[in-house]
């Protein structure tokens, strides 16, 4: 119990020294590819993640731990919900022994945890602000650095809807990328023009002030000469 509790607090230890999904980008850059919600783990790179599940367990010999029971992953101002989250780590994540300081009876553990990958598993659904990006799984690949929405994916943003069968996003530089499988299957869109020149155009300018006209004098009534 006590190296299943010490694998735990290691493996959430190094989610949290992961810090984000994604390295920092080198140079700032417009990411290129459709909109979606998935891009926002690359705009929140430098953000906590947060993670709320019903339940962790923890598979030490098969370096991997499952958040179950709901999921709930928050970093910065995007959102992730799934069934299950499943980490994956390198055989040296294990806690070692650390070097007990002098006057303590026992030793503590150090942490030098390395995450490979995480899978978001069953109705996976990300929101960014009015973006949102659904599918079956989800794939974090740290050593590829990039995330991958499988399966039914839906991107949205307000009406305007992308359909695929994967959506990559580069967390490096926060290009995406719509794929779809083998013919007759197509990647498909709806685009609402109205809606793409309201977000172009920006908040109208208020009507100017109506000026008060004066009223023309009614013609007096003319006396007695």
């Amino acid at each position: 119990m006590t190296k299943m509790l010490a694998s735990a607090r290691a493996v959430v230890a190094a989610l949290i020294a992961v810090g984000c999904f994604g390295a920092t980008a080198p140079h700032a850059q417009q990411p290129n590819g459709p909109p979606n919600a998935l891009q926002g783990f690359s705009q929140n790179r430098d953000k906590p993640i947060k993670i709320n599940a019903t339940t962790l367990e923890v598979r030490d010999k098969e370096k991997m731990a499952t958040f179950a029971g709901d999921v709930h992953l928050v970093q910065g101002d995007t959102t992730m919900r799934s069934k299950t989250l499943v980490v994956f780590y390198d055989d040296d994540t294990a806690p070692k022994p650390a070097k007990p300081p002098a006057g303590t009876a026992q030793a503590g553990t150090s942490v030098n945890q390395q995450i490979k990958r995480v899978e978001a598993r069953g109705n996976v659904i990300v929101v960014q602000k009015d973006q949102t990006a659904t599918g079956e799984s989800g794939v974090f690949d740290m050593q590829a650095n990039t995330v991958t929405l499988l399966d039914n994916v839906v991107i949205s943003k307000g009406p305007n809807v992308v359909r695929g069968e994967k959506l990559t996003v580069d967390m490096t530089t926060g290009d995406s990328r719509v794929e779809c499988g083998k013919p007759p299957c197509r990647v498909q869109m709806l685009l609402i023009p109205s809606s793409v020149k309201q977000e172009t155009r920006g908040p109208e300018a208020a009507p100017a002030p109506a000026r008060d006209v004066p009223r023309p004098r009614s013609p007096q009534p003319s006396g007695p000469h």
